[in-house]
């Protein structure tokens, strides 16, 4: 019998007693590696309850000893990056060393979240008054909600459910249902770790399990990544309801290449940052603007990007691995055709690549387009896939306005030599994340996760010091301890 992925309530791992339930495929082979089941509605609203109940237990657990849980727990991930990444790699279709540095971002988050008790300070004044302290304290919200993509399905998880139960909170995960197995092997070494039975409950599921999560009221926050339209409707709805929320969503990331810069190190920086991951990260580049005549540079990057091949994880020669599903390949290979009937010129095409063994996997190769415009669909959606697209640019202050008039705001970057160039580009561009020389530029975990536009919905941003305030709550304390008697009525609001 094919197994089935587990759910995790209250400290334990258990089959659903649903009859919905989706298949987990390799996207490589098409094999079925698990099924994954659609939870009941009483099962959701028993994690949620067993949530709350561990979250009443947890929120008084001294902040030192929810860091130490967060020590073990990135030791374990260390200790065991390479069996996840294998996980991983088998059922998203990365490579193995994607798959490594997917799991490696998500401990270095862990390894910020051992740093609570700075992140859990308040701030104190003495006399504001004559005998009289303020002092602001943050407490945790209650049970969160975590639902994350198929994309980074070691990643994205660390970035939300290690920084929630640090700062005291319980947290609701629904992996995503076409990845949802590396997912588990985390919280079972969280488990392993120490975790309190129920601070993290995980449930899998669809749409309607979705709408019951974010829909109950037991529920304060939402945290999630995956597409505009969904990202639009859980931003909504929860927000309608009055919850905090941070919603993640697409992107389409425009790198600039001036004319000084380095050529050679522009060519092998695009190569990774255009097609890795088969183009489906939230970071990836998939407009490339040309400034001035280094348009020309884009023939050199067609010969290198026909060097490229996809292929299996754990084939070293692959750049990079399989679609997730046959449904986003046959989406990628319909966006690279209105390319071609739009006008643009399709300089490298993926559409009919092969690997050897492997007939049946979502493959397509990498694919490049020069004269696009900005009304073609291939620049106006979000692809996801190993293609990209080349605009020239007259100048810098015609690339800026390209960049600044896309609805989308995730990442960015320019390469130059000139720190002018550098500097303008960097103050006057409307885009979260800027890189200089960089061509995919996200943070380090202590620093937050900062997309704008139609790419980010929501005011606190993921990891650094705006996620330990997203997932907490101030309150303000001000005391008076004078040593003589009141004499006489207050009646303004002045303190004295």
């Amino acid at each position: 019998m094919t197994k089935q992925v587990p759910m995790l309530i209250n400290g334990e791992f258990m089959e659903s007693r649903s009859a919905q339930k989706q298949e987990v495929l390799n996207p490589a082979t098409q094999a079925v590696l698990a099924q994954v089941p659609f939870a009941t509605p009483e099962e959701v609203n028993r994690a949620v309850a067993g949530a709350q109940a561990a979250f009443e237990q947890w929120k008084d657990t001294p902040v030192p000893a929810r860091a130490r849980l967060m020590l073990r727990y990135q030791h374990l991930l260390k200790e065991h990056q390479r069996d996840i990444a294998e996980i991983l790699a088998e059922d998203n279709g990365k490579n193995f060393e994607d798959a490594m540095g997917d799991v490696w971002r998500g401990i270095e988050v862990v390894e910020h979240a051992c740093n609570i008790p700075s992140l859990m300070m308040g701030e104190t004044v003495e006399n504001v008054a004559s005998g009289v302290d303020t002092v602001s304290v943050v407490q945790p919200l209650g049970v969160t909600l975590g639902i994350t993509p198929f994309n980074f399905p070691a990643m994205i998880p660390l970035w939300m459910f290690p920084i929630a139960v640090a700062c005291g909170n319980a947290m609701i995960l629904k992996p995503s249902e076409q990845a949802p197995l590396a997912t588990v092997r985390l919280l079972e070494l969280f488990q392993q770790a120490g975790a309190p039975n129920g601070i993290v409950q995980m449930v899998h599921g669809g749409r309607d399990q979705v709408a019951q999560l974010i829909n109950h009221p037991d529920i304060v926050s939402s945290s999630f990544v995956g597409s505009v339209p969904v990202a639009e409707h859980v931003y909504r709805t929860t927000t309608n309801l009055l919850k905090r929320s941070q919603c993640f969503a697409g992107a389409k990331n425009h790198m600039v290449v001036m004319p000084d810069a380095d050529k050679e190190t522009v060519m092998n920086t695009l190569v990774g940052a255009t097609v890795g991951a088969a183009g489906q990260r939230c970071m990836a580049i998939s407009v490339i603007v040309f400034v001035g005549e280094t348009i020309e540079w884009a023939g050199e990057l067609a010969k290198r990007l026909k060097h490229i091949r996809p292929g299996v994880w754990n084939d070293p020669k692959a750049a990079y691995g399989p679609l997730v599903s046959r449904a986003a390949t046959e989406r990628v290979k319909s966006l690279i055709q209105s390319g071609i009937d739009q006008g643009a010129t399709c300089v490298v095409d993926g559409r009919n690549i092969t690997v050897d063994g492997y007939p049946d996997g979502n493959w397509v190769g990498p694919t490049l387009f020069t004269d696009v415009t900005t009304e073609m669909d291939i620049y106006r959606e979000e692809i996801f896939g190993p293609v990209v697209c080349c605009i020239n640019a007259e100048n810098l202050d015609t690339a800026l306005k390209i960049v600044n008039e896309s609805p989308y705001g995730n990442g960015t970057s320019i390469f130059t030599t000139s720190g002018v160039n550098a500097r303008k580009y960097q103050h006057e561009v409307q885009v979260g994340q800027v890189g200089v020389n960089i061509p995919i530029p996200v943070p380090l975990p202590f620093f937050s996760f900062t997309g704008w536009k139609k790419s980010f919905m929501g005011d606190l941003h993921a990891y650094g010091k705006q996620a330990a305030r997203f997932y907490t709550e101030t309150k303000t304390i001000t005391s008076s301890w004078k040593e003589t008697r009141v004499s006489a009525p207050n009646m303004s609001i002045a303190l004295k």
